[in-house]
């Protein structure tokens, strides 16, 4: 089983021909809501790509709240670890430009409420895969990886956004996930050793024991373990917006290891998959069915 630990939020969109600088304002095309949450996005994706699912998270008893778990209802999810709150539910803002390019602002609300005692709603167990990414808060974060580790159950965590206080904690993870900027960033703070990119990633591999896989957009993504390191190609395409992208590989990524593929295999498959969530606005409902992956994949 899957259990994904993360934010739910409602998505709300705004369409522009170009981002606005500082100060600036621009006028819309268009607005839309969407349910939305890196968490919530990841475990849409992981059940799409055919897994499992259990969410835990929290929303707040409020208007946005049906919505945020519309897609995930729809999903066949298990939700039994959502629990309702006083905050409101997280909202996350949303511009899109003409080239499917975006700037986020997300306001955290009930996701702030998921913490460490969640955790026992879902005790992890030897053979689940407990997902995670940064919008929920750093000590439930940090409980569930000891929690996983205790009990012989694989995690993956999702970098994003950036917390300079979880750099210490990245190599408690047995996957690391981060887009290029958020690994550079970690870098840094971790003095990880290598004249490239590359380098540092096995720098990262081989002085924590874990994997590192670091998401490059349209270039693909790479990953070092530490014994290997491996590429993925991105699918060819013209996006149309982004938001979404890198939880729908996570999802997938998920989904690939648990169903027993080798790790580079389900790399080239969640590759794929965050390509198509490109093809669609929105985040949740672009996640492409793992039907629509097999196509795309090339064969051979």
């Amino acid at each position: 089983m899957i259990i994904v630990i993360g934010s739910i939020n409602l998505d709300l969109i705004a369409t522009v021909d170009r981002l606005p600088d500082p100060g600036e304002t621009v006028p819309g095309s268009a607005f839309k809501t969407a349910p939305g949450g890196k968490g919530a996005n990841q475990a849409l994706a992981a059940a799409r790509a055919g897994a499992d699912v259990h969410m835990i998270g929290a929303v707040g008893k409020d208007a946005f709240a049906a919505e945020a778990l519309a897609c995930l209802r729809e999903g066949g999810i298990e939700l039994s670890g959502v629990r309702e709150v006083h905050a409101a539910t997280g909202t996350a803002h949303i511009l899109v430009d003409s080239h499917g390019e975006n700037v986020i602002v997300v306001v955290p609300g009930a996701n702030d409420a998921v913490l460490p005692g969640d955790l026992v709603n879902v005790a992890p167990k030897k053979g689940d895969i407990l997902l995670l990414q940064h919008e929920i808060p750093q000590a439930t974060i940090e409980a569930t990886l000891d929690a996983s580790r205790a009990a012989g159950a694989t995690t993956i965590l999702n970098t994003a956004p950036f917390r300079i206080e979880a750099a210490s904690s990245l190599g408690k993870a047995d996957y690391v996930v981060a887009n290029e900027t958020e690994f550079d960033l970690y870098g840094e703070l971790l003095k990880l050793r290598g004249r490239d990119r590359p380098a540092r990633m096995r720098s990262f591999a081989e002085s924590t024991g874990r994997t590192i896989i670091v998401t490059l957009g349209g270039e693909g993504v790479l990953a070092a373990t530490p014994e290997d390191f491996f590429e993925a190609p991105a699918l060819k395409i013209t996006p149309v917006d982004t938001v979404g992208a890198g939880d729908t590989f996570c999802g997938y990524l998920a989904a690939g290891l648990a169903s027993g593929l080798g790790l580079e295999d389900a790399l080239r498959r969640a590759a794929a998959a965050g390509s198509l969530a490109c093809l669609k606005p929105g985040a949740q409902p672009a996640i492409p069915l793992a039907k629509e992956v097999d196509a795309a994949l090339p064969r051979g």
